[in-house]
């Protein structure tokens, strides 16, 4: 049997699709079992994965149209006997895109704004569960086989090298950072349709750092991410000038895994670095509630602490739902919503996270 993972929204959606994949794998240990994501750091995120048989990255959205149709088809010629469309993956071109690759069956969630063309896309559905968190939405999936989850647990999975991981302890070393408590934080978000909004601001984050550079000049803070978050690392290395903020160069998602595994606590929204952290163990995880943070994303399997934002007031599916769209609301709006999450309400957080 040849089956395929299909994961082409957001990168921290692709760790959500690992259970699955390993379940899959204990069901079916001769299937032929790969992976096909949009992001290059979804492609990291599955890089050394056992239970896969390979994986397979094209950003269709950036790509000439010709050239994703040649490498769909490419994918066609695999001639897959199942796919899945993981959770969640609410934009009907998702499903378009296993219609086009052609799987005989081809499993997909049923989402709200479903009508009778998804159905033409794909044969097989499961209604979402917004009550549910991702993973469990993708193990739900397995009923389309007929088949019932085998582990006794479930929980991300990354492969981290021995490459990877002395990188990381080197890195500890020559800061002189070995054996002190450190505090992860990762200031951005996803980039895609109006996501970039739920940021909290960055004069909040400075003026947070600030204070635990005052109070706790005991722990370091490491600023995490890719090239998105550059700016806003430089303007607070800049405002602050202080010795305890360090911006690790991390050459990918892999890399900030290893680090953040040398971490006691991690601070973000709700964000892809956010379920890395949770997949690597990070002991303490800080969340500060955003429109779109819901059940679904939650650090799976982690115990973690939500800074509650006022302004969402419990009505995060009113805000975001999966029907392919952004949050709702202006972008004053949205941006008056994550500013209502003062520094003193996240200090409460961290103070009890570093206690």
């Amino acid at each position: 049997m040849k089956m395929l993972i299909i994961s082409l929204a957001g990168i921290g959606d692709t760790l959500f699709a690992t259970p699955l994949i390993h379940e899959l794998r204990a069901n079916f240990p001769d299937a032929v079992i790969d992976a096909f994501v949009r992001w290059p750091g979804s492609g990291d995120l599955l890089d050394g994965n056992p239970y896969l048989s390979a994986t397979h990255q094209k950003d269709l959205g950036a790509a000439p149209k010709g050239e994703v149709l040649e490498f769909l088809w490419g994918l066609r010629d695999h001639c897959y006997d199942v796919s899945f469309n993981t959770y969640p993956q609410s934009r009907r071109h998702y499903r378009l895109v296993a219609r086009v690759i052609g799987a005989k069956t081809r499993v997909s969630h049923e989402y709200d704004h479903a009508n009778w063309l998804d159905r033409r896309l794909v044969n097989r559905t499961l209604p979402q569960d917004c009550a549910r968190h991702c993973i469990e939405n993708n193990l739900a999936l397995l009923a389309a086989l007929d088949v019932k989850p085998k582990l006794p647990r479930h929980e991300y999975e990354m492969f981290l090298s021995a490459a990877e991981e002395s990188w990381a302890a080197d890195y500890v070393a020559k800061q002189n950072l070995t054996g002190r408590r450190l505090l992860a934080v990762h200031v951005g978000s996803g980039t895609t349709k109006n996501l970039s909004l739920r940021r909290w601001p960055l004069d909040h984050y400075i003026a947070l750092f600030s204070r635990l550079n005052r109070e706790r000049p005991e722990i370091p803070v490491l600023l995490m991410g890719g090239p998105e978050e550059r700016a806003a690392h430089e303007e607070i290395l800049r405002r602050l000038n202080s010795p305890l903020i360090l911006q690790p160069e991390t050459r990918n998602f892999r890399q900030a895994g290893a680090l953040l595994k040398h971490c006691h606590a991690f601070l973000s929204v709700d964000t892809s670095l956010m379920h890395v952290a949770a997949a690597v163990g990070v002991p303490r995880q800080i969340v500060i509630e955003t429109p779109s943070f819901n059940k679904t994303v939650e650090p799976f399997g982690r115990d973690f602490i939500r800074v509650t934002n006022p302004s969402v007031a419990g009505r995060n599916l009113d805000f975001y739902r999966y029907d392919g769209e952004g949050i709702k609301g202006s972008r004053e709006q949205l941006l008056q919503c994550m500013a209502s999450v003062s520094p003193a309400d996240v200090w409460r957080a961290l103070s009890e996270a570093l206690s």
